[in-house]
């Protein structure tokens, strides 16, 4: 079974501010399509991952669907938090750096 993922109007908002953030840093060419490569690397596992495995990944704070999403990149990455909201949906909450502040 296939769940469908969506982003929520927050997840999209935080995958801007992300790609906002390494472009502002970019002094290259190189550095400009690793920060696309960033955001499509954090939307392509998301989509992927959660559609068919969404029970696999951590539980995050006390609800058995709430949980994050471990995405590397690089010598970092970046973590999704989700929620199973139905029997055939997830719904990405929120996307942050592995090193910003916990977005609970």
């Amino acid at each position: 079974m296939k769940f469908a993922v969506r982003f929520s109007a927050a997840a999209d908002d935080d995958l801007t501010r992300l790609f906002d953030f390494l472009f502002d840093r970019a002094e290259t060419v190189e550095d400009l399509d690793l920060a696309q490569a960033a955001i499509e690397a954090v939307r392509s596992v998301a989509l992927n991952q959660l559609a068919t495995t969404p029970y696999s990944f951590r539980k995050a704070g006390k609800s058995p669907t709430r949980r994050d999403l471990i995405i590397p990149f690089g010598a970092t990455g970046y973590v999704a938090l989700y929620e199973i909201a139905s029997s055939s949906s997830i719904v990405v909450l929120a996307v942050r750096h592995q090193r910003e502040e916990d977005y609970r």
